[in-house]
């Protein structure tokens, strides 16, 4: 049998672990300006962004298999970001953060200018009621304030199982200045979320649209 470990290593292991999840959350100097790279990431890396990024999955994932990569989080639920950061801190990773942020003001206010070098968007709410369809992620003034976080070739890649939002999302598309849509082929190599793996499941379409900023 291995040695077990005293209760002062079993302590200090676990503050470690602890200062690891906290690390993984990023906290910015000041939600009112614009960030530097350097407040996000120490390291000089592409920089990728998971926008309501749940629970997790597809961005762990990711993160995973790019290294190489720096990866950025946001969700609003409190829960999700603590399970993103422990996992984080589990697997240490050290290019991986998440924003505990609505991201629509992490687009407009808050990231640098050219700083995103493709946007995921995995199966937002669909807000389906009339009435709540303001609440919509996809809108006119998101893509004019993504358009400005992009780099000069970035991306936007956006997944969802829901027609009459997907039917809205490319009128808003369409309108939008200053990007293009191109084809998005299968990838291997891109991870699928917990949504599309519980809707494949269920035999239901999965509806998806690449853009390149231009």
């Amino acid at each position: 049998m291995g040695d077990l470990m005293t209760p002062d290593e079993i302590r200090h292991n676990h503050a470690d672990f602890l200062a690891a999840a906290e690390r993984a959350r990023w906290t910015p100097p000041d939600y009112f300006n614009r960030a530097r790279l350097p407040d996000i990431f120490e390291r000089e890396a592409p920089m990728e962004m998971d926008i309501g990024c749940g629970e997790g999955a597809f961005i762990l994932e990711m993160a995973r298999r790019h290294p190489e990569r720096n990866y950025l989080g946001t969700e609003r639920l409190l829960g999700r970001v603590e399970k993103v950061c422990r996992a984080v801190a589990r697997h240490e990773m050290a290019n991986l953060r998440v924003l505990r942020l609505e991201s629509a003001w992490t687009l407009k206010h808050l990231l640098p200018l050219e700083s995103i070098a493709v946007a995921h968007v995995g199966f937002p709410d669909p807000w389906p009621k009339r009435h709540h369809q303001p609440r919509r992620l996809i809108q006119d003034e998101f893509m004019a304030a993504l358009h400005a976080v992009l780099t000069p070739t970035g991306e936007l890649r956006v997944k969802t199982d829901d027609l009459p939002y997907f039917q809205w999302m490319e009128k808003v598309f369409d309108r939008a200045l200053g990007f293009q849509r191109i084809d998005w082929p299968d990838d291997p190599d891109y991870p699928i979320t917990n949504f599309e793996r519980r809707f494949i499941a269920q035999g239901l379409p999965i509806y998806r649209a690449r853009l390149k900023k231009v």
